[in-house]
């Protein structure tokens, strides 16, 4: 799977685990160059507390583009050190 916006794959790999429709990507498989971390937190019931990136490509920035969630609930274990994505950030396989 890839992670693709402004022309640039984002993140790559064959391990993406897929919760509500979104792939989460393994940490170690994006690329730190375009990530910039956020300030943005939200919060979901079984899943916890997400925190997010913005991403930067070309010297275009799209705002927490990317989330993730450093300490997962239990029932969302499996989403640990996994990135995802929106936002016109495209997925293909």
């Amino acid at each position: 799977m890839k992670a693709i916006w402004n022309g640039e794959v984002l993140a790559e790999t064959d391990d993406t685990v897929v919760v509500e429709g979104n792939h989460y990507f393994p940490i170690e498989s994006i690329k730190q160059q375009f990530f910039k971390p956020g300030d943005t937190t939200s919060h979901c019931h079984w899943k916890g507390e997400a925190s997010y990136f913005s991403i930067e490509v070309n010297g275009d920035v799209n705002t927490d583009a990317a989330w993730y969630y450093k300490n997962p609930k239990d029932a969302a274990k499996q989403i640990t050190d996994r990135v995802a994505f929106w936002k016109g950030i495209k997925i293909t396989d």
